[in-house]
């Protein structure tokens, strides 16, 4: 199982960083990660492996999202399943 976390808002030090700590944190495996930062807004990808999440899948969702209002960005994490199935023709 896997989960597409995209991370959006202006740029500071340590965005990936905390995000990388919490996925850590409760056993989400990043896959793959593609950032770019365009001026002053930091827009982020990520691929994880959430087969052994230490936590509940909508746990995990709501602390990555609580993460993202603490710093001013918006975390967005959606399970690979729902992803696929909305960009399917």
């Amino acid at each position: 199982m896997k989960a597409v976390i995209t991370v959006t808002g202006k740029d500071t030090v340590g965005i990936i960083a905390e995000v990388a700590t919490l996925c850590a944190k409760h056993d989400a495996n990043i896959l793959d990660i593609t950032q770019s930062v365009l001026g002053e807004y930091f827009a982020m990808i990520m691929l994880a492996d959430i087969s052994k999440l230490g936590i509940e899948f909508s746990a995990f969702v709501d602390t990555l999202s609580a993460l993202g209002e603490s710093k001013g960005l918006v975390i967005h994490t959606m399970h690979e399943d729902i992803f696929n199935t909305m960009h399917h023709i």
